[in-house]
């Protein structure tokens, strides 16, 4: 079954939207490294709606203007693009679709067709659908070193919970975390009484 896996620039403080407004001072070679690897393995994009515009908007010139980021654009345009929306939509960026029917269904119908890995960029309401359902396989969260105090979160307030398990963990020059999760298991319930056992004690 085909692996789904979705990246993210997010703050300190858990904010997604808009990082092009705080994100690019802490671009460096080794995020443009992570995020080139978060699409390596990747023959098609599943994408909500506005991040696909703006990709959309932006990728398809940088690869007919030939310059630095033109191989990545090319990538990028050369890959199966599936757009999750509920609108009917004209495409003119070659190798896009729209998902058709409900979107846990046609996802996990998306992962046992042959082919390379799933990834998603951005997309926030796809992302938090796709936890939800337990499709998601990996989050890769590059997490910057700034509160940006306004702006949509990656989590919505819900009254249950997301348990996640850290596959890895790295940290840049600039202080940003790249970490990578999985869905984990519920944690069950505890105690006051249940962690105070593993406290340090006097004698020790």
């Amino acid at each position: 079954m085909r692996k789904i896996t979705a990246s993210l620039f997010i703050s300190l403080d858990g904010v997604v939207e808009a990082p092009d407004q705080w994100h690019f001072p802490y671009f460096n070679d080794e995020m443009g490294a992570a995020v080139d690897a978060s699409f390596a393995t990747a023959d098609t994009l599943l994408l909500g709606r506005k991040t696909y515009d703006s990709f959309a908007g932006a990728w398809p010139d940088r690869e007919a203007e030939g310059g630095e980021d033109a191989g990545f654009a090319k990538k990028l345009g050369d890959a199966r693009k599936i757009v999750a929306s509920r609108q009917d939509l004209t495409f003119t960026w070659r190798n896009s679709e729209l998902l058709k029917g409900e979107l846990a269904d046609a996802v996990t119908a998306l992962k046992r067709e042959p082919g390379g890995d799933i990834a998603l960029s951005g997309s926030v309401s796809v992302v938090r659908q796709l936890l939800a359902h337990g499709l998601l396989d990996e989050l890769h969260l590059l997490v910057h070193p700034i509160a940006v105090r306004k702006g949509m979160r990656l989590f919505d307030e819900a009254d249950t919970t997301v348990p996640l398990r850290l596959l890895s963990s790295a940290t840049f020059r600039t202080g940003v975390l790249h970490l990578v999760y999985a869905l984990a298991e519920p944690t069950g319930e505890a105690t006051y009484d249940d962690a105070k056992v593993h406290l340090p004690r006097d004698d020790q």
